[in-house]
């Protein structure tokens, strides 16, 4: 075959150019976000022959590692121009580790999924590219995405990374164990008050009324309930947080109530593994729990031919809280890396767009117990199919939906989120255990979460 030299000398000088170009300007970034995306033409311009490899770091195991194969293969097969590589990188918190040792050697990934309390972390960093970036390049709308889920990731009206997986806590109770303690089953408890009676009717016959995990996302929640903010700076969103408020009256309400019942043998302490209250749970031990809407289907599974499952809404504190406030998703999102070549960004890109879809997220809310981050999914037959399967996820549904968006709800937002959530639940041990009272050992571990924002603060803005 005759070759065109002249074609082929180009070609070689064009790939030597973007070589340079990219040598030259990688890693480059911006204070507090990054470096520029580039144009759908640069990307163009960029692409060598082949398909455009990016690498995917993400934190799902076991069957939800399955899952995002059959997405990752859905994808590769619907089209030539991208190939994605998933690799799961261990727990969040072993991902997040993995990605600081990565970053300024070339060696991280193209896009990596990373837990909802990294965020703060990841802005700082300056390794990545906001969201919104491409979304305004694009004109990609995002009318019909859930406002509430947007909104966690949302900073100064800027998109930082795109949702993935996404849930919120519910109550879970057993419906056998209500009518014969002769409660309404289809008629939860709204507060606090309400479960605390509950708790004392349910407590008999060698089962114990309720078993909370000790979870700071659990505390975290509470605050939201009220409406109230776990940080200064409207949850450090308006500025960066300097002063931890855990020790404050809604918490203080809040864990006062729990020990009360604790006290009075109502409700069991399990300790901080959720999977230990869960357990309980299936078994009858205790009638109601709190975890993740996205265990639903495992708790259902687990509970089938024993007992039926009901599902509330995460209890207000009193019946003056209600119709404020609401709760604080959870998860993680999906985050781009700016020492990339803007080919493969724009890869990443037409990548987390094709999760984004409607039938993509169905098949992912179905498969995972997630939600959709997309209002649209719920007109998917998948999806409405699956509503008849499990009523109880609509508890979660309009839950979401009916949360007020403000800057309680949308969460706080911190560098030592980790460290936070750690010293939180050493302060519901040590009240619940009876070493503080329950003021004490809150704030306590607010002053502790104060000096360790400061520290952060100091890192970041040296």
């Amino acid at each position: 075959m005759k070759i065109n030299r002249s074609r082929q000398t180009w070609s070689l000088l064009s790939l030597c150019l973007f070589l340079f170009l990219a040598a030259c300007g990688g890693g480059q970034s911006t204070t507090g976000s990054t470096a520029s995306t580039g144009t759908t033409a640069d990307a163009a311009s960029e692409t060598s022959s082949g398909p455009v490899k990016i690498v995917w770091w993400h934190s799902m195991s076991g069957d939800l590692n399955k899952v995002v194969d059959e997405l990752v293969k859905k994808f590769n097969d619907s089209q030539k121009d991208v190939q994605v590589e998933a690799i799961f990188q261990g727990d969040y918190d072993a991902s997040i580790n993995k990605f600081k040792t990565s970053m300024g050697s070339g060696s991280g990934p193209t896009m990596i999924q990373t837990y909802d309390v990294g965020t703060r972390y990841m802005i700082d960093s300056q390794a990545i590219t906001p969201m919104q970036q491409f979304i305004d390049a694009d004109k990609f709308d995002t009318s019909q995405f859930e406002p509430n889920i947007l909104k966690y990731y949302t900073f100064d009206n800027q998109l930082y990374s795109m949702p993935f997986n996404t849930s919120n806590p519910i109550f879970y109770y057993n419906k056998d164990a209500f009518k014969k303690a002769g409660l309404d089953p289809e008629n939860p408890p709204k507060t606090l008050d309400e479960w605390e009676a509950a708790a004392k009717a349910l407590t008999k016959d060698g089962q114990t009324g309720m078993s909370l995990p000790i979870y700071g996302w659990l505390m975290e929640q509470m605050f939201a309930s009220q409406d109230a903010t776990l940080l200064n700076n409207d949850n450090g969103r308006t500025a960066l947080a300097t002063e931890s408020q855990l020790g404050s009256e809604p918490g203080v309400k809040f864990l006062t109530w729990w020990k009360k019942l604790i006290d009075e043998k109502y409700m069991l302490n399990l300790g901080r593994k959720t999977d230990d209250t869960k357990k309980a749970f299936a078994a009858g031990q205790v009638a109601v729990t709190m975890d993740s809407t996205a265990s639903l289907r495992g708790l259902i599974s687990s509970t089938e031919g024993k007992f039926e499952v009901g599902t509330a809404p995460l209890p207000k504190v009193s019946s003056s809280d209600i119709g404020k406030g609401g709760v604080v998703i959870g998860g993680a999102s999906l985050w781009i890396m700016n020492d990339k070549p803007a080919a493969e960004q724009q890869a990443a890109w037409k990548f987390i767009k094709f999760l984004a879809e409607p039938e993509q997220q169905a098949y992912w809310h179905v498969n995972t117990g997630y939600f959709p981050i997309t209002k649209a999914a719920y007109n998917e037959d998948l999806v409405k199919e699956n509503m008849k399967k499990y009523p109880q996820f609509e508890t979660a549904v309009d839950q979401l939906h009916n949360t007020k968006i403000d800057p309680a709800t949308q969460g706080a937002v911190m560098g030592i989120f980790t460290e936070a959530r750690q010293l939180t639940e050493t302060a519901i041990e040590e009240a619940l255990n009876g070493s503080k009272q329950p003021q004490a050992a809150l704030s306590d571990a607010a002053a502790q979460i104060t000096q360790k924002l400061k520290d952060y603060n100091d890192s970041v803005n040296p």
